[in-house]
């Protein structure tokens, strides 16, 4: 499949792959999408609302590094040491990462190739505050003993991914976290929020970025 790059409303790159008619981010913004789902209402609201001296953050759909760029750039500036997983069945090519510039629209080129370049399924120390482990495998045959407080939930649609919305996924992911564990993601349907209710999460609906009325938030509310 052909990916393409486009320019955002906010100047920043996504990948558009026009045969299955999805983008990686929002075309108002991918840094800003990015920034206002999974740092300012995932991990700024869990490091505030848990008193977190560290985290633990399980991304599913690595994709682009920008989620984990940001997470990197929030745990340097904050002092705040993060352990990032993320897992990609089907990573980029050096070609297609090379491309994006969200090095240089961050400031941050150095570390945003080297988290594309790190190996995979081996933990990487990038900083004293940041280390990442990426698996390049699917989420449904994804398991972990390991617990995190933080998951941002990145997949592509219901509507493109639906296997990947399911209760039993989010059952599965609800394991995965801490208590008072928190899930963030782009998506507000009806059947997602749905489908987590069943597996046990308790869910709000919170405002969403430029250009999406509502985003969700789920918290894992009891062990």
């Amino acid at each position: 499949m052909q990916k393409f790059i486009l320019v955002t409303e906010d100047g920043s790159h996504t990948i558009s792959i026009p045969e299955l008619g999805v983008t990686y981010h929002s075309k108002h913004g991918a840094i800003a999408e990015s920034m206002h789902v999974f740092i300012e209402a995932g991990l700024v609201y869990c490091v505030e609302q848990n008193k977190l001296q560290s985290i633990q953050i399980f991304e599913m759909g690595f994709g682009t590094g920008l989620n984990a760029l940001l997470s990197y750039q929030f745990a340097t500036t904050n002092a705040i040491p993060i352990n990032y997983t993320g897992i990609d069945l089907h990573p980029l090519m050096a070609e297609e990462y090379e491309a994006l510039n969200y090095g240089t629209q961050l400031n941050a080129a150095d570390i945003f190739l080297k988290l594309h370049t790190c190996s995979w399924n081996r933990e990487h120390i990038l900083s004293p505050y940041f280390s990442i482990v990426k698996m390049q495998q699917s989420l449904l045959g994804f398991s972990s003993t390991e617990k995190f407080d933080l998951i941002y939930f990145d997949a592509f649609s219901p509507t493109d991914q639906p296997e990947l919305w399911t209760g039993a996924v989010f059952g599965n992911l609800i394991a995965l976290l801490n208590p008072n564990g928190i899930l963030v993601t782009y998506c507000s349907k009806s059947i997602v929020r749905k489908a987590m209710q069943e597996a046990g999460f308790s869910v709000e609906k919170i405002p969403g970025p430029l250009g999406k009325r509502e985003m969700v938030r789920a918290k894992k509310m009891f062990d």
